[in-house]
């Protein structure tokens, strides 16, 4: 329960519809100092030297060279998005909310070689990432490489890589803005509707068809893949500058490899109450809890002697008053653990429990 909540408007990355966007490229005219000597000798560097701009602007560009040719577009049907090569037999990994209800689809990489055919290995909405598979594969594709996600820091300087708004090979900077993250997916337009636990914030720019790209890290490894943009309501529901969300480099590695091995998720690692929820409201219409109107028979609620009618109002210490609070409460057990449930049953409150379930 440690893992913090964000609990401010959400909106997946949608892709791209495909033609729908057009942009208005302004060209800026740079400045220069008069006074500046452009043929002054560039000091010599010692082991022991402070870091310069440049020097960063070397690892950026490093990072890029490295990266970017892992990145690609998939055209799913009328859609645009990202997805990131994971391993030389042409597997691919992205948001399941870019392939959507699609089977085939146009894969075009970074580098601009011809469009490659690929077909769906399976989804795993409730994680909203999904594996396809290209037909055929190109000489010299590139896997990525995968980084730990106990290694990634707040603070950390990563870059943003794939197709916003359908301009392919994008890259964009900032830092790693915040970690533990539980963030809930609209199903509005087409999204999963997925709760997503420990996932990595962060400021760099993600818009719009970035949606199954990479967040890389300085070392030339993906840490995250982005997912999730916050809204502001006050902007009329525009996207938030610099609020963006990640699924963090550990599940997509669990998550692929199984999907590889299996063609479909055989350990979530999820908790699950196994029950079928609706919200609740109180006599002021507002959310008060979660009413089971099913409950698995040999489940974890069921062992624990949940039934159906039964309201669900706190799970271990966090107020349950919607489906949502409930699921964003689960994200951060594991299935396994033991929960106290605190519930509603004929208006007396009550506890049980719960030795939690798998999804």
């Amino acid at each position: 329960m440690d893992a913090s909540h964000f609990r401010g408007p959400i909106r997946r990355l949608l892709p791209l519809t495909a033609g729908a966007c057009a942009l208005a490229l302004v060209s800026v005219s740079g400045c220069s100092d008069a006074n500046s000597d452009s043929s002054a000798a560039e000091p010599t560097k010692s082991a022991s030297a402070p870091r310069t701009v440049g020097d960063l602007q070397d690892d950026f560009q490093e990072v890029i060279k490295n990266v970017l040719p892992s990145v690609v577009q998939i055209d799913a049907s009328n859609t645009l998005g990202s997805g990131v090569v994971y391993d030389s037999k042409g597997h691919i990994v992205t948001n399941a909310h870019v392939v959507g209800n699609e089977k085939t689809f146009k894969v075009t990489v970074a580098t601009g070689e011809m469009v490659q055919k690929a077909s769906l290995v399976a989804t795993y909405p409730e994680q909203d990432l999904a594996v396809i598979k290209l037909d055929s594969v190109p000489a010299g594709l590139k896997p990525a490489t995968f980084g730990v996600s106990e290694k990634v820091g707040v603070g950390q300087i990563v870059l943003a890589m794939g197709s916003p708004l359908g301009l392919s090979s994008s890259v964009t900077q900032g830092i790693v803005s915040a970690l533990g993250r539980t963030v809930s997916e609209s199903r509005a337009d087409g999204g999963t509707g997925a709760t997503i636990a420990n996932m990595v914030q962060t400021s760099a720019a993600i818009n719009p068809g970035n949606s199954g790209g990479a967040l890389v890290n300085l070392n030339s490894e993906v840490i995250g893949i982005p997912t999730l943009g916050a809204i502001d309501p006050q902007l009329g529901d525009s996207a938030a500058p610099g609020i963006g969300f990640a699924i963090p480099v550990s599940m997509v590695k669990t998550v692929a490899d199984q999907i590889i091995k299996s063609g479909k998720v055989t350990d979530s690692g999820r908790a699950a109450l196994d029950i079928t929820g609706r919200t609740v409201v109180d006599d002021a219409y507002r959310p008060a809890g979660v009413a089971l109107a099913g409950v698995a028979k040999g489940g974890a609620a069921d062992k624990a002697g949940l039934r159906v009618g039964d309201i669900i109002i706190k799970l271990g210490d966090v107020p349950v008053t919607t489906i949502t609070s409930l699921s964003e409460a689960l994200a951060s057990d594991k299935p396994g653990q033991k929960v106290t449930v605190t519930y509603l049953r004929n208006e007396a409150e009550k506890t049980a429990q719960v030795t939690l379930g798998e999804i």
